[in-house]
């Protein structure tokens, strides 16, 4: 499964050695010492081959393109292999960066994360990567300010181009950053464009300079070079544990764009690879051709001079010709096993690209063979609680399947959804707890309060009330008595915060 991809543009002070330099570089001075590969002492090779069946790096040089190919595989105990590939095209001086992840059945339910390649970070500080038209390639966001406003209005309007997507963070009404920017700039290093709005008193003038269409108050846009594709625009709550709801989808957003550029066979390792064995193949079949001609000629030639020989000489010549041809022989033999040995490293990647093929249908199997698909999708909206979302669709499906008709295919429907999606009545649990909470409240104590936040409601004075506000998202909050006036207060209470959460 392929979980990263980008090419990018390198500028011409980085060499064939340099670029090998850096590939081992990367891998010696990994802070994980299990992927460290023992033993690299590099001199000067363009085809050789390091490390162990379970972990290894081999570097392959396509001399007919002027590319260099290389793999970098580690096997995982739980069945996952993990492929990254660096391939450098010194033609057109651009550089492909993969990243796959292979699955074998143990390794199936095994969780997908992953973070971009630190080797994107090495090109960038030592200065290799051009600039993407008008954008430098960072790994840090660009503050946008008065006097860099421009960048944005033309990325904004469509006048300013670049081939990576860039990624506009607007400050919110707070004037705080929605999401952690610099952890997301890290996150998109090499894949996207990261701008940061230096503060909310940008907002009017940015919204005069592109008629409107500007993300504002926490909102972030992702905007694609493609024209073919539309901006996405993803707005702000303030609730508890939503920028990192927000972080990963705009991530999700821009990797699964970037996933889906098709590349050109010569960027990937295994095109690399075929393409050697190609030619590599072609060649020997061209000396082969070349080697069985030359020994037809010389043995017409042969032919002719023992025609002009006596009996002693002819004999002489003849065992002399006998064993030329048996040399001849064992060299054309020797194309011959070359020849084999190419064509069974191509039928080799031949099973190894079928395999990846039965590998998506066993995926593909497994999804399709499981007792329960996905009938809806997620929305904006995310779990304040682990299973809230789900537990609350099931709650409302429970609610209404009571008044639809019995032994109607839409009471089938529903009660059949209900059943298989293990409804625990999270919820309803959650509802109890507030009502035996604020059964017979007279005030906020500290027991009450304690158990309130519990539940996830934030507590604040406000004047003769306290405001109430359920994982600090400003849709869901209501008021509480200092000084409850009589005894439904409590009950009163407990009904507008099971309406409002639960």
């Amino acid at each position: 499964m392929l979980l990263f991809s980008t090419i990018l543009d390198i500028n011409e002070t980085m060499t064939k050695d340099a670029f090998i330099r850096l590939v081992i570089e990367w891998n010696q001075g990994s802070p994980h010492a299990n992927n460290i590969i023992p033993g690299i002492q590099w001199n000067g090779e363009r085809n050789i081959r390091y490390g162990e069946e379970r972990l290894w790096l081999d570097i392959e040089e396509y001399r007919n393109q002027n590319i260099i190919a290389v793999r970098y595989e580690k096997k995982e105990d739980d069945g996952a292999i993990w492929d990254t590939d660096y391939v450098m095209n010194f033609n057109s001086m651009k550089m492909a960066v993969r990243l796959d992840r292979s699955y074998t059945a143990e390794a199936l339910e095994a969780d997908p994360k992953f973070s971009t390649p630190h080797f994107i970070t090495l090109l960038i500080e030592r200065g290799y990567l051009k600039d993407d038209h008008q954008l430098p390639v960072h790994r840090s966001a660009t503050v946008i300010n008065a006097e860099n406003i421009d960048l944005l209005v033309g990325v904004i309007a469509g006048k300013v181009r670049y081939n990576l997507p860039v990624v506009y963070v607007s400050k919110t009404c707070n004037d705080e950053d929605p999401v952690n920017v610099s952890f997301l700039a890290s996150r998109l290093k090499g894949v996207a464009h990261v701008m940061l709005e230096e503060g909310n008193w940008l907002n009017q003038t940015i919204r005069n300079q592109c008629n409107g269409n500007n993300e504002y108050y926490g909102a972030i846009g992702v905007y694609y070079p493609s024209r073919g594709m539309s901006h996405r625009r993803y707005l702000y709550r303030s609730a508890v544990g939503y920028d990192s709801f927000l972080l990963e989808r705009v991530i999700r957003s821009v990797i699964q764009y970037s996933n889906a550029q098709m590349v050109d066979t010569l960027f990937t390792w295994q095109g690399v690879n075929n393409a050697l064995l190609r030619d590599r193949l072609i060649s020997q079949r061209e000396e082969r051709l070349a080697a069985e001609e030359a020994q037809r000629a010389a043995e017409a030639e042969a032919t002719k001079l023992l025609d002009t020989l006596d009996e002693e000489e002819r004999r002489i010549r003849k065992q002399a010709f006998e064993d030329a041809r048996s040399e001849a022989n064992e060299i054309l033999e020797g194309f011959d096993a070359e020849m084999q040995k190419l064509q069974d490293q191509i039928e080799a990647l031949t099973r190894a690209n079928e395999a990846l093929q039965f590998e998506n249908q066993g995926l593909k199997t497994k999804l399709d063979s499981r007792d329960s698909v996905p009938v809806l999708f997620m929305g904006d909206e995310f779990d304040f609680y682990p299973g809230e979302v789900k537990d609350l669709l099931l709650a409302t499906l429970s609610e209404a399947v009571k008044g639809v008709q019995t032994n109607s295919r839409r009471a089938d429907i529903i009660r059949d959804i209900i059943r298989s999606n293990d409804y625990q009545k999270l919820s309803a649990t959650r509802a109890e707890e507030a009502k035996r909470i604020l059964k017979n409240y007279d005030g906020m104590s500290a027991r009450t309060r304690q158990a309130l936040k519990a539940l996830g409601f934030e507590i604040s004075e406000e004047g003769k009330h306290y405001k109430v506000i359920y994982y600090g998202d400003g849709r869901y909050q209501t008021t509480y008595s200092k000084t409850p006036s009589d005894g439904r207060t409590g009950k009163n209470s407990a009904q507008q915060t099971i309406s409002l959460a639960f």
